[in-house]
């Protein structure tokens, strides 16, 4: 499974909001709502976030083996 939690953090420290996000950088709520449920998202919005935030893709995701959390 691919985890986004490290995304919600370094929006924090980049003092970066969701509302920002979206009003902002016109990203879809519905691509929000999938990062949050850890669903799949194309390497488009990957690249999209990593502009945004200024960070490089390990920063916003990791990749943890079923059974680990």
């Amino acid at each position: 499974m691919i985890s986004y939690d490290n995304l919600w953090n370094v929006m924090r420290e980049k003092g970066i909001s969701q509302y920002a996000l979206i009003k902002k950088y016109n990203v879809s709520p519905a691509q929000i709502t999938r990062l949050k449920r850890n669903e799949s998202v194309s390497t488009h919005t990957i690249e999209m976030f990593c502009r945004i935030l200024d960070c490089e893709v390990g920063d916003i995701m990791k990749y943890i083996k079923d059974g680990e959390s």
